[in-house]
């Protein structure tokens, strides 16, 4: 297509998606969520035109069709669960239910650790498994495709259940997120690839009783220095991180990285399309 001045302009459909992952909430630990200090609702994510959700927590529903513009999680293609704690799963029943039309329209494909789909804890009602196109189940550092979008899970966290981060292969850089976990060295290496860095702080220290299993501050400075990723993202804040504030929290993870870190809030949209286009 010829613009006015003779130049090539391309067409909507010849454009490159607009790949942008949005957080439909940023809550972690109990007191967060079950207070809604910050929403639960896990991320959506639109990466080569497939719409996808992450960890949906209580809520998810809600703030999908409730997002601005709005989301119509029947359109959704696929759904990621990292594990099965109730803050990460709780709306992946209804979610499917709604991407399957309640089933008349067998589609879309959830991801998820054994443990979320088979066993007595399993958090995904039988009923609606069979309303699926497909199900994957994730295993430590496995590729999987969803059409041109390259999957890759991390090694398997160390958290009280089966947990695995994921990484997103795009033309603009690689989308990582790091969930829930304690520290350990591995983290580094396991997320050294990526361009944009998701990660999950829950606590501002690590405090006397260390036996939770979740990322600190200190930690996470570790992990930001280590991967030096283009940007990071805080985000799944428990009750420490909120009163220490967590823009004033990514300040300073920026100062000791030199990383360009950002706090997550209800509602962000990261755009993974440069300004101008690049």
């Amino acid at each position: 297509m010829l613009s006015q001045k003779g130049m090539v302009r391309k067409s909507k459909a010849e454009l490159p998606p607009n790949n942008f992952f949005k957080f439909l909430g940023t809550a972690g630990a109990r007191f967060v969520v079950a207070r809604q200090l910050r929403a639960s609702g896990g991320t959506f994510l639109e990466f080569y035109g497939k719409k996808m959700i992450l960890d949906p927590g209580p809520g998810a529903l809600v703030r999908l069709v409730h997002s601005r513009p709005a989301i119509d999680p029947t359109s959704l293609e696929a759904i990621f669960l990292t594990h099965k704690h109730i803050d990460h799963s709780n709306d992946v029943n209804i979610l499917i239910d709604a991407m399957t039309a309640g089933g008349f329209n067998k589609r879309g494909v959830l991801f998820a650790p054994q443990e979320c789909v088979e066993g007595p804890d399993s958090v995904v009602f039988n009923y609606l498994k069979g309303y699926l196109k497909q199900i994957e189940i994730l295993k430590p550092e496995r590729e999987y495709h969803l059409g041109m979008l390259k999957i890759k899970t991390s090694p398997a966290h160390h958290h009280e259940a089966e947990t695995y981060g994921l990484k997103f292969y795009l033309p603009e850089g690689t989308v990582g997120f790091l969930v829930d976990t304690k520290f350990f060295p591995q983290l580094i290496s396991a997320y050294a690839e990526v361009d944009f860095l998701v990660i999950n702080l829950v606590r501002f220290t690590a405090g006397d009783d260390d036996h939770i299993m979740h990322l600190n501050v200190e930690d996470a400075s570790k992990i930001i220095a280590g991967v030096k990723p283009k940007r990071a993202y805080i985000t799944h804040f428990g009750m420490t991180m909120l009163r220490a504030d967590p823009r004033k929290v990514a300040e300073r993870l920026s100062q000791e990285t030199g990383v360009e870190v950002m706090a997550a809030y209800d509602g962000l949209t990261v755009s993974l399309i440069q300004p101008g286009g690049k």
